[in-house]
This record gives structure tokens, C-alpha cells and sequence, in this order.
């Protein structure tokens, strides 16, 4: 195996202090390896262990990798860097999945799957294997919220037990460096357009004395912050719309009088929330498309629409500082005709209901006009960083 055209199949295992069980995992894959055939290597990423890992690795014949970088996620890709197989296959060290158990995975990927996730919940979860805390809220819940933002069809994003095609995760350039890895690799697959599929997986208690890596809140906040950011459509796009057309249009109406909903009453105090909620609403909307355009821009392999295609040819600098332009002025013009009747009256004491409805009208159209012209700038700041990349 000393060329790498001829290895099929890399066994990759993330590593930092796993001496308990480490050995049982490898001893595992090697079995695997020699019963099924199939030509492969068993890989271990280590990550700093202190606790003689290493050594125990290369004695029972796998290779060793030294990976500086702290995190999950960073062990994972300096040893997808490192794997020599066409194919990966990556699991935990904790003896919680069992690696003589492999043929699921092989054949889906030689079928030319890229991405073969395990279903714990298919496959089945042993008594003591996965805290309740996980089993019937964090993992459904984070998988749940992945299925819906991404439309993805795997049901256990974070399935510790996976395999793919080598070169395809290379090709997403995946960044995470922690325990939210899991979630980007089935994410970026997912609307990079990989063949994704699942295979039942067993999960049984894992052999280690000491606790585990994962800290349940940090990782699972960190899983749900990745799968939000990752979608500006359902994290500003839609919130955002929401929040402006509702302040816009309550600012509007609130311009021309107070008005009742059943015994209640709305005037200028109501109308100044509205608008500052109409401009919270338009920022989020603006980092939204904003966003969308520099994941573009940058390759990011996000979904396309034709409506937005249309609306990213149309944006530009120029248009952003005409049509904030406009907005300013127009908002500046009902300020001046206010300031011009008030010098009518000799500057004297003027009715201040109604001169806070009209004056907040015109501060929204001007904030939401300087608002537009700084994101055609910031947008012109993007081309100019585009041309100047080789």
C-alpha cells in the first residue's frame, strides 16, 4: 500500500486520550479490512493526546497523523487532508460504533453516494448509549431545523459514523473547527448537490471511564448557531420582511391620524417604535441579500433562485446610491415643508402631535435612504475586491 492510487478506503478516527479504547476500535477496523477485502488503511487523527495514544495506534498497525490545531472539526479535516483512500470512512475512537460493521457504508459509496451518514435512530441506540438530553430533544430538534433551512433529506445530522468520497469534502472547503463539523459537512453537501443517502447504524454505550468531549449546551448552541448564520433567508431575510413591511406600514398609517384597534389606541409614541422597527427590519433584509451575494461571489455552493439572479444583476453601487438618494431626499423634502410652515407661524408653538407623526415619517425615509446607499457602497467595496483577485 505504498501507492495511493491503490488504497480504496481510509478508516479515519479522531483522537485526543483515547488509550481505553482505542485500541478495540482499531483492532476493529483492521478486522474489517482483512474480512471483507477491501484495500484500505485505518488513520488516526490525533489531537494532542497525552495519554501514550499514538504509540498504542502504530502498534496495532495503524497510521499516525499529528494534528496541531485544536477541535473536532480540525482533527477531521487535517485527517481527510492526510487519508490516502478514495474513500473515507470517519468514526469515534470511544468503541461506541462498531467498525467491523462496514458494508453498509462501502457499498452505498462504491454505488456513488458521496456522503453515507449513519441513523442512530434507525439503526438503533443502546440503553446508556446517548443521554435523554440528546436522544429526545438536541438531536431531533438540530435535525429537525437542518431538514427544514436546508431541505436536506438526513434524518441524524450528527451521526458520528460516516463515510465519504475524499475529494468531494475537499471540494466544499469546509471550515468549522469544532464539534459543529458534523453539521457542516451534511449542510455543504447538501446544497453543493452531493448524492447523500443514510444507512441504519447501531450506537452503543462507549468503553471510556472518563467523560466524554462534547459538552451538551456549548456544542448544541454551536450546531444551531452554524445552521442559522448559514441561512441568511431564515435568519434575516424573512424575520427581517416581516419586521419592516409590519413597522412601514404602521408608521404610515399612524402618519396621517391615530387610529383605534377595539378599545385601543395608537398615535405618536406607537409610530416611533414602528419606524425604529421598520429600520431594524430593512437592515436585517439588506444584510440578507448582502450576504447572499458575497457567499456567491465567493463560491459558496448555496441554492439559486431566478428572482434573486435578476435582482443581483440590478444592484449595484450606482443604483443602491440613486435609490437611497431618492429615499433621502424625499424625506429631507417633507422635513424642509415642515420647517417651511412652522416659519410661517412666526416659529411659534406648534400642534406637537401632529409635528412628531410627520417628523418621524420624514427621519424613516432619510434613515432608510442613508441605509441603501451605504449597502450599494458596501457592495462596490465587493466588485473592487473582485477584481483584484488573480
Amino acid at each position: 500500500m505504498t501507492s495511493t492510487d491503490t488504497i480504496e478506503l481510509t478508516i479515519l478516527m479522531p483522537c485526543l486520550n483515547e488509550a481505553e479504547t482505542l485500541a478495540v476500535c482499531i483492532d476493529k477496523a483492521q478486522g474489517y479490512l482483512q474480512r471483507s477485502g477491501v484495500v484500505g488503511e485505518v488513520l488516526i487523527a490525533d489531537n494532542g493526546s497525552t495519554d501514550g495514544s499514538q504509540q498504542i495506534a502504530r502498534d496495532h498497525g495503524a497510521r499516525v497523523v499529528d494534528i496541531a490545531e485544536k477541535g473536532y472539526g480540525s482533527a477531521l479535516m487535517g485527517g481527510i487532508e492526510a487519508a490516502r483512500g478514495t474513500y473515507i470512512i470517519m468514526g469515534d475512537a470511544d468503541d461506541s460504533y462498531d467498525f467491523s460493521a462496514l458494508d453498509n457504508f462501502v457499498e452505498r459509496l462504491r454505488a456513488g453516494d458521496e456522503l453515507v451518514m449513519g441513523n442512530r435512530f434507525r439503526g438503533g441506540i443502546e440503553p446508556g448509549a446517548m443521554p435523554p438530553l440528546h436522544k429526545y430533544l438536541g438531536n431531533p430538534v438540530l435535525s429537525w431545523i437542518g431538514r427544514v433551512l436546508f431541505r436536506s433529506p438526513i434524518k441524524d445530522f450528527h451521526c458520528g459514523l460516516r463515510g465519504f468520497r475524499r475529494q468531494s469534502m475537499l471540494d466544499l472547503h469546509l471550515q468549522t473547527t469544532g464539534m459543529e463539523f458534523a453539521s457542516e459537512v451534511v449542510v455543504k453537501s447538501t446544497l453543493g448537490g452531493l448524492r447523500v443517502s443514510e444507512v441504519p447504524t447501531t450506537l452503543k454505550k462507549d468503553g471510556r471511564s472518563r467523560p466524554p468531549h462534547l459538552r451538551s449546551w456549548r456544542d448544541g448552541w454551536r450546531h444551531l448557531r452554524f445552521l442559522l448564520i448559514f441561512s441568511p433567508r431564515w435568519l434575516f431575510l424573512w424575520p427581517g420582511s416581516v419586521a419592516f413591511f409590519l413597522g412601514l406600514i404602521g408608521t404610515l398609517s399612524i402618519a396621517f391620524g391615530p387610529f383605534m384597534l377595539g378599545s385601543v389606541g395608537f398615535d405618536g409614541a406607537t409610530q416611533v417604535y414602528l419606524a425604529a422597527l421598520t429600520v431594524v427590519g430593512y437592515q436585517a433584509i439588506l444584510f440578507a441579500i448582502l450576504t447572499k451575494i458575497y457567499a456567491q461571489r465567493e463560491g459558496f455552493r448555496i441554492p439559486r433562485s431566478r428572482s434573486f439572479d435578476k435582482l443581483e444583476k440590478r444592484i449595484s453601487l450606482e443604483s443602491g446610491a440613486l435609490a437611497g438618494a431618492i429615499l433621502f431626499v424625499i424625506g429631507l423634502v417633507i422635513a424642509i415643508v415642515q420647517l417651511v410652515q412652522w416659519s410661517s407661524s412666526g416659529f411659534g408653538e406648534l400642534d406637537a402631535t401632529v409635528t412628531v407623526r410627520v417628523s418621524v415619517l420624514a427621519s424613516l425615509v432619510m434613515m432608510l435612504g442613508a441605509q441603501t446607499m451605504m449597502a450599494g457602497m458596501f457592495l462596490g467595496v465587493l466588485g473592487v475586491g473582485l477584481k483584484r483577485r488573480p
